[in-house]
């Protein structure tokens, strides 16, 4: 048993790096898109699917965002929407609170009562 190891088997490495690969590379897909696709059976009885939130930014320089796109005029932006669908508000923290107010108010003037404010858990 005095001889020396001349060289390493390098084989079960690549194995478990390929396997870890492909875990990762699996998963990255599911968290692209969100979701698992599935083709959804019909039916002709079914509850309507919940709209997806309406997602306005406001950032530290006060321009605003509809759902990741710029917009000039919010009351234009919004009248493609249903008055039903929630409106989540995301605000820098650095901005005054009046800022955020009057965006809320403008937003709950349109017609959109399901307003809520996004905050990041301490």
């Amino acid at each position: 048993m005095d001889e020396d190891i001349e060289s390493i088997n390098v084989v079960p490495l690549v194995d478990v790096m390929l396997v870890l690969l492909t875990i990762v590379l699996t998963t990255a897909t599911f968290v692209v898109t969100g979701r698992i696709p599935v083709d959804l059976a019909q039916s002709a009885q079914s509850a309507p699917a919940t709209p997806a939130p309406v997602v306005l930014t406001l950032t530290r320089d006060k321009v605003l965002y509809l759902n990741d796109t710029r917009v000039a005029e919010l009351e234009q932006a919004l009248a493609a929407f249903q008055r039903e669908q929630p409106v989540t508000v995301r605000a820098d923290g650095t901005l005054v609170l009046t800022d955020f107010v009057e965006l809320v108010d403008r937003v709950k003037a349109l017609g959109f009562e399901k307003v809520a404010l996004e905050v990041r858990r301490t």
